[in-house]
Parts: structure tokens; sequence; C-alpha cells
């Protein structure tokens, strides 16, 4: 019998794997298209960012649709969510334990609020919307979080010029280094 579940197993995780190497065109040449969504990082100042606009109604739609398995909407009760998947609410977190790290009272940049659910969600696909859809879904948790306007419009211009609530909230891991030990040419 144990034999048995363990050759059931292997032949899942062979099938599993040839799928996923047949939908990842291994041994395929990569094209630009492939190359370009494959380099997804977004700076804190913005660059980067991808072409693409979205806005806050189609991320409520969006989110409702992909996200709300994980994360409940604001103002649900529901403690289990609230536990794994809480996004809302902005709270000076500064001198003060214990405050939930939410979108609005942790995260410092947008632009990297936008870089974390493209790579990261949703979590069953990652990378698997178009990056107007992710620009829809940011511009929706930022706009929850009481952030942004709802009838702000957030593409790779105006995202990085929204203001985080803690963005002085980090120290700095690489601070100006004074002149007298900068090298030499």
């Amino acid at each position: 019998m144990y034999m048995h579940k363990i050759i059931i197993f292997v032949t899942l995780l062979v099938s599993t794997q040839l799928a996923i190497a047949q939908e990842s065109r291994f041994g395929v040449p990569a094209t630009q298209a492939d190359i370009d969504k494959s380099f997804w990082s977004v700076f804190p100042d913005g660059e980067f960012l991808p072409d693409g606009e979205g806005n806050v109604a189609e991320g409520r739609e969006l989110f409702e649709y992909n996200c709300n398995i994980c994360h409940n909407f604001p103002d649900e009760n529901d403690p289990v969510k609230n536990e794994i998947g809480k996004l809302f609410g902005v709270e000076d977190k500064r001198g003060k334990a214990n405050l939930d790290q939410t979108i609005g009272s942790y995260w410092p940049y947008s632009t990297t609020v936008f870089n974390y659910i493209r790579r990261a969600m949703p979590l069953v696909a990652p990378m698997s919307l178009t990056n107007s859809e992710y620009y829809s879904l940011t511009a929706y948790l930022l706009h929850e979080n009481g952030i942004i306007a709802e009838d702000d419009v957030m593409n790779k211009d105006t995202l990085p010029k929204v203001e985080m609530p803690n963005k002085d909230g980090f120290v700095n891991a690489y601070p100006e280094v004074p002149e007298k030990y900068l090298a030499k040419p």
C-alpha cells in the first residue's frame, strides 16, 4: 500500500513538472516579450515601472475576483481572514508596538506596493494579470487605505508621486557616505 502511494506521488510530480516545462517553453529561445515580462523589479523612485494605467473602480472588481479569497474587504469581521490578509488601515506606527502592519501603516513607497503585488499576486497565479490590472489593484489598495482619491488614476508617472503615510518610518540602509570616505580615482 505504501509503495502504491509513492508511485502515485511520483507520477503526479513528474506530470506536473512536464506541464510546467511545456508551459514555460523550456528549450525555446526567449523572445523580447518573455524577457520584458520576467524583469519585474521596480525601484522606490519608480524606475522600471511598466506602461499601463489603472483606477480604483477597476481595482475594486479585480480585488473581489482575484484577492478576496485571502484578503477580505474592509469592515468585514472575519478574524481568520484578518489575521492572514489584513491590508487596510492607516495608523502611525512610529513609537507604537503591536500595530497591524497594513499598506497604509507600514509600506513606505507606493511603487513597491505595485512591485510586490505584481510579483507575488494572485497567490495561485503570480504575474498573470496585465500591468493595467496591477495598477488598478494598487489604486484600489491605496484608496482603501485613505492615501489617494477615488478618481485618481495610477500609472508610471502618477504612482511615484503618491506620498505614503510611513515614508519616513524606515532607516536608510545605504546612508550618504561622507566625502572623506569615498575612494579617490
